[in-house]
């Protein structure tokens, strides 16, 4: 019990005054806490259709926030003696429409996440729906993000094995977001969080969609250097943005740097669509993407121009990005230097080397 001397608990902090009414704008920015407005009698908050995830708040403890989002904060806390983290959202007062686009969010990212269940999905814990503020509680990862992690490394350094080990995850875990027909809109090295054995979870489903419900890009509002052309210039858009996204995240993984670091998000935009908005501004570059360091395997380096081809036909599904990550795992296991060997251009059989390593492995078992 010494651990919880930091944590509070919720019940006991919205015991004075009327803490339903929103929050004022300024009171929206200024608040230390957001947690003093969340409200529990000591019993299961039940609503209509909320039965099957709402949480007991009388069992949630709120400690220090460790991040922040646009219109969000994120807790470390125990609920029902489990290590959590705990997402609040508020709704200011004097922006009705920012507050209905907030409870919406809310409700999607809810649906969704109570009904995915994945080693690379993070693991939904509960959910609470009490304006002004809303409750998201899912399993703590001490790792941080992926960005966090990648942000302390010398650029250019993360080993190869490890590259694939962490793009493995990312990739598995986007296979079966996209088998469900969800959509994920937003991801990025920042929403990848990594558990205490290095191993990725997606997670932040704020923005994401049913596949069969997504429209236009109009008005879409998500990371203009993680996001595909197609979504920038506000157009219909498919599965195929988290392929994009992917690409982004997996030259990422290969240089620990931010893509398109000396650019402004909307130079970036600018530079990787053509076209956005009302630029007052001119870049040489036109469909550009980060620079791939000369090193880069070419085994890396073709799947990444796949993946962030401007032509949303051309970009693999994930189903084929899984089986050609477990190709070069298998090929890296059994040769050391596959990664230096392999060069597509030049005629290399890769499914011919696959095939070679699988029977010797077959015939060494007998």
């Amino acid at each position: 019990m010494k651990s919880l001397y930091w944590l509070k608990q919720i019940s006991s902090n919205g015991s004075g005054g009327d803490c339903r009414r929103r929050l004022s704008l300024g009171e929206y920015k200024r608040a230390e806490s957001w947690s003093k407005y969340l409200v529990s009698s000591g019993a299961k908050i039940k609503g209509d259709g909320e039965e099957e995830w709402s949480a007991d708040l009388s069992q949630l403890y709120i400690g220090c926030k460790f991040a922040s989002g646009r219109h969000s904060r994120i807790y470390r806390g125990i609920y029902k003696q489990r290590d959590v983290a705990i997402k609040l959202i508020s709704q200011p007062e004097e922006d009705e429409s920012l507050a209905a686009e907030l409870e919406s969010h809310f409700t999607s990212e809810v649906a969704l996440l109570f009904r995915l269940s994945h080693p690379n999905i993070i693991t939904f814990v509960g959910a609470c729906k009490k304006p002004p503020v809303f409750c998201i509680i899912t399993e703590y990862l001490s790792g941080g993000s992926l960005r966090k992690y990648l942000h302390h490394q010398e650029p250019h350094s993360v080993p190869l094995n490890l590259v694939l080990k962490l793009a493995l995850d990312i990739a598995r875990g986007m296979q079966y977001l996209h088998s469900q027909g969800v959509l994920h809109r937003d991801l990025k090295s920042e929403n990848l969080l990594l558990d205490e054995d290095m191993c990725v979870k997606v997670a932040d489903f704020g923005i994401s969609c049913l596949e069969s419900q997504c429209g236009s890009a109009k008005g879409f509002t998500g990371t203009y250097r993680w996001m595909a052309p197609e979504m920038i210039k506000e157009k219909h858009h498919t599965k195929k943005v988290d392929v994009y996204s992917f690409g982004i995240v997996l030259w990422e993984l290969l240089t620990a740097l931010t893509p398109f670091e000396n650019m402004t998000p909307e130079q970036a935009a600018f530079a990787v669509s053509q076209k956005v908005g009302n630029c007052c501004f001119e870049l040489s570059t036109q469909n550009a993407r980060p620079p791939l360091p000369s090193a880069c395997p070419m085994a890396f380096s073709h799947l990444i121009n796949r993946c962030w081809s401007s032509n949303p036909d051309k970009r693999p599904h994930f189903d084929e990005i899984v089986s050609i990550l477990e190709g070069y795992a298998d090929a890296h296991e059994q040769d050391p230097d596959f990664f230096s060997s392999y060069n597509p251009s030049a005629g290399f059989n890769f499914l011919r080397c696959l095939s070679k390593f699988s029977c010797n492995r077959s015939s060494s078992s007998f």
